[in-house]
């Protein structure tokens, strides 16, 4: 689970129902699961081959994904987004062996989870998007999207690519998280009216759109919006699983 700081490491999916979701996940996905509880925790790992991509758990009062940001000292990044604005919601927390995060939420309300790898776990080696499976876009919905870049700004070290006009919907900032890929990591915008709350959303990279989506609905989940065809030539949509969380999907293909 070793993550450059300041990038997203790691995806958690907190659902009702964790068998549900996992075949759900694997049959659009294409992920494999793996139950890893142990120390009274139940946990379950969303695998492409040998290597854990993202993780999922029991948690029914708060159904939906959660991103986890590397930084080099956990504590000291929850005073530092506390004093910013954020909020703590689960304190630090250590994971023996694996590592040490906390439960927070930027500014706007939109909830992350700050963390340490333990240096001892290494380094796998994880495929990189568009490869099927993988994490290809981090999407930020906010209430203040100025605002929100300041914070990933000065506490992760975010910087602004560009800035999308998307006419009546606003601004679309993409940002890069250090890496200095050319068409960035993510995006930030001001939240529609149809998204109650601040949130970050995530895309995951499959084979052909279309396919994907019969795949989707088959499941019992939903498209919300799409399939559309994005810069760069993607195509995506944004959907929700039979348990109410909500994703996206990308693909090359439509």
């Amino acid at each position: 689970m070793f993550t450059p700081k300041g990038k997203f490491g790691w995806f958690e999916l907190m659902t009702s129902d964790t068998k549900a979701a996992g075949k759900f996940y694997s049959d659009v996905v294409g992920w494999t699961t793996k139950d890893v509880s142990g120390g009274g925790m139940q946990y379950t790992t969303f695998n492409l081959g040998d290597v854990g991509i993202a993780g999922m758990l029991h948690l029914p009062q708060h159904t939906g994904w959660i991103g986890y940001i590397a930084v080099d000292d956990v504590d000291a990044h929850i005073e530092k987004i506390v004093e910013a604005g954020g909020k703590l919601w689960k304190p630090a927390t250590d994971v023996p062996g694996m590592l040490r995060f906390a439960v927070m939420s930027d500014p706007q309300g939109a909830a992350i989870v700050v963390f340490t790898p333990n240096p001892a776990m290494g380094n796998p080696v994880r495929p990189a998007p568009p490869a099927n499976g993988t994490i290809g876009w981090h999407e930020l919905y906010t209430t203040d999207i100025d605002g929100a870049f300041d914070f990933y700004n000065k506490l992760f070290g975010w910087t602004k690519v560009n800035d999308m006009d998307m006419g009546p919907m606003g601004v679309y900032r993409i940002f890069d998280e250090g890496d200095h890929k050319q068409m960035g990591d993510g995006g930030m915008m001001n939240k529609p009216p149809q998204i109650p709350l601040a949130c970050w959303n995530f895309y995951f990279c499959v084979d052909a759109i279309g396919a994907a989506i019969k795949r989707v609905e088959a499941g019992g989940g939903k498209v919300l919006n799409g399939p559309q065809q994005v810069p760069g030539g993607g195509w995506i949509i944004q959907g929700q699983d039979p348990q109410g969380a909500m994703f996206s999907l990308l693909s090359n293909n439509e």
